[in-house]
């Protein structure tokens, strides 16, 4: 039997706890541990972005997280950018500009989006291309989602 270690964090503005082996990381955790999988796994070695969370507000790819990382730090996942049942801007743009197709790649991209509009409200496309370069799609192009982001840049700030 593998020891298991207690973690307290705050998870979308909300204190959790859980317990998980030293070895797991935070996107196992999150899925398999707390039942939260909006965060998706695409490749499992930090390359596609899938699973991108803000740590502390800072964009992570979970599965390089071990979740006893998350001790006592601040996490948001897809599931804390809408309000309520209000889709946030962002989502809806992604909606609107059709930004989305298999949905792997999303929950990181609208994350990954959030924490550059909320440092950068007005980015250029150039800067929307590169912050969001660690973040890859197989579906959609990457037009769209430019533009999907670009369209709640302009809401945002209105």
């Amino acid at each position: 039997m593998r020891s298991k270690t207690h973690v307290h964090t705050k998870i979308n503005g909300e204190e959790r706890d859980f317990l998980c082996e030293p070895r797991q990381s935070l996107l196992e955790v999150l899925r398999d541990t707390l039942n939260m999988t909006g965060t998706k796994e695409g490749c499992n070695d930090g390359n596609c972005g899938s699973c991108t969370v803000t740590l502390d507000g800072r964009i992570v790819t979970s599965c390089l997280v071990l979740g006893v990382e998350a001790e006592g730090r601040e996490i948001t996942t897809i599931e804390g950018i809408a309000r309520g049942n209000d889709l946030h801007p962002i989502q809806k743009a992604f909606l609107e500009n059709a930004a989305l197709q298999c949905g792997i790649c999303t929950p990181g991209f609208i994350v990954a989006t959030k924490a550059l509009l909320d440092k950068e409200p007005d980015p250029s496309e150039e800067r929307i291309r590169f912050f969001l370069a660690n973040n890859l799609c197989r579906c959609t192009g990457y037009d769209k989602i430019i533009q999907a982001v670009q369209q709640a840049a302009k809401e945002m700030q209105a």
